[in-house]
């Protein structure tokens, strides 16, 4: 089933590798988030599958039609996953992700956009995880309604099922590397006023389930908060972001135990370009309630980098270092562990060992374009636990070694190599793989050896 659906693909995107090398208009992460109405006028369309990101509804394409959508075949494959612990899988599986969009526009006030999303997974030991499979059911369906307040600064209200996802995405994120991407129940308001963007929003995460139609809103969980993003003018090519995020769980596991959460965050971050030099700091404090007990936690994260734009490849080098805070005592009842809330699914590298919970990482990389649309990606990231009585987290905030009896600090290292390859606009071609070295704790906790993960996925979007 897997393989000739990949070579249907690949053969179709190379039919129509001549057409469409234009870069503008380009797909975005959240496809809810592209403006195809450039067509609206005289654009050319080189592109046969251009005609269906534009279609006109009436007389002067005051409303139109977009259709969009992804298919992505990935193959995923680890050597002594999660360090050696649980059921292992000798040859790899398959998981295969469909997406369907399509946006209404009546105007520039009113909007209803729906997406469906279909994920498959074969040949994995264990079965599939909670985000492989979810035979078919509806990711997005909301409403925008666009109200002008005065000038050019506008109110949309957006209720529906909808994608979240703020700054950097390391709390609130899509979740695009993982076969099921992340949706939210609720309702969203953006207010665009004299240069800053206001986002407030009430929601529930979506719980993806296996069948058809069946996803449901958590009913144990509540989502609430608001975001702001403005210039930073102390800064040349600065801007800042502020935001307050607010959880409930009825319930939630952390190495020290399970108890009901009720979480606050609140925090900023600073980031931006100028010349050759990236930057992107973040700050956030924590505090709540956990079963009757206090919460306290924090993280900082930061990210520079370097472009050397006249050098041959546009070699970037990078330097992250981040830490989030892990409990201290586990059996006092306070909690002192960060909460990632919402992250990006491949948090630290696509192998999602480790999660950002409890840690401390250093992590230099190196990024090169050898060819045209083709990114060469090498980097190398040590790890350590923040606090010697807290566990080691993965991606999906579960505590994989619990380490509430001290013992070493130092969880390893991870070496990851990726090259993505653009093949052409629609079709993207991605080889990643990575070794981590464990280190002194997981071999106090055993199994502690070293694992191998490599991944390679195609990707067709229109």
């Amino acid at each position: 089933m897997h393989r000739p659906l990949l070579v249907l693909i690949s053969a179709f995107a190379f039919w129509t590798l001549r057409a469409g090398s234009e870069e503008i208009p380009a797909f975005k992460l959240s496809r809810q988030d592209e403006d195809w109405s450039i067509w609206r006028g005289s654009q050319p369309r080189t592109h046969f599958l251009d005609s269906i990101k534009f279609v006109p509804l009436n007389g002067d394409a005051s409303a139109w039609l977009t259709l969009g959508g992804e298919v992505r075949e990935r193959y995923e494959y680890f050597d002594n996953a999660n360090w050696g612990k649980g059921v292992q899988d000798d040859n790899g599986y398959l998981l295969q992700r469909f997406l369907l969009s399509a946006d209404a526009h009546a105007g520039d006030h009113f909007r209803l956009f729906t997406e469906f999303q279909s994920g498959l997974e074969d040949g994995r030991n264990g079965g599939p995880r909670p985000t492989d499979r979810d035979a078919f059911d509806i990711h997005q369906l909301f409403v925008d309604a666009r109200i002008p307040v005065g000038g050019t600064n506008t109110l949309t209200i957006r209720p529906g099922r909808q994608e979240l996802a703020f700054g950097s995405q390391r709390l609130v994120s899509v979740r695009d590397s993982p076969n099921l991407r992340r949706t939210f129940d609720g309702v969203r308001a953006t207010l665009v006023l004299e240069g800053w963007q206001w986002d407030a929003f009430a929601t529930r995460p979506v719980r993806l389930k296996t069948g058809v139609f069946d996803d449901d809103p958590d009913p144990g969980t509540k989502f609430w908060g608001f975001y702001g993003v403005t210039p930073y003018s102390p800064v040349p090519g600065g801007r800042i972001d502020v935001y307050y995020l607010g959880i409930d769980r009825h319930s939630a596991t952390y190495a020290q135990g399970t108890a009901p959460e009720r979480r606050h965050s609140v925090g900023t971050r600073l980031w931006g370009r100028r010349s050759n030099w990236d930057w992107n700091h973040e700050f956030v404090g924590q505090f709540g309630t956990f079963g009757s007990h206090d919460i306290l936690a924090w993280t900082a994260a930061s990210d520079i980098g370097y472009t050397f734009l006249q050098a041959p490849w546009s070699p970037r080098t990078g330097l992250k270092a981040d830490v989030t805070s892990g409990d201290r005592n586990s059996r006092d009842g306070d909690l002192q562990t960060f909460n990632p809330l919402f992250p990006r699914g491949a948090y630290f590298a696509e192998s999602g060992l480790i999660g950002p919970q409890n840690h401390i990482d250093v992590h230099p990389s190196l990024e090169l374009h050898p060819v045209k649309n083709l990114t060469f990606n090498a980097d190398i990231d040590f790890f350590w636990r923040e606090s010697v009585h807290d566990g080691v987290y993965n991606i999906s905030q579960t505590p994989v070694r619990t380490g509430t009896n001290g013992g070493s600090r130092y969880v390893g290292s991870q070496a990851t190599t990726q090259i993505e390859w653009r093949l052409q606009r629609h079709l993207t071609w991605t080889i990643n793989y990575a070794h981590f070295f464990a280190g002194a704790f997981l071999q106090e906790n055993p199994p502690g050896r070293d694992v191998n993960y490599f991944s390679s996925w195609m990707s067709f979007r229109f």
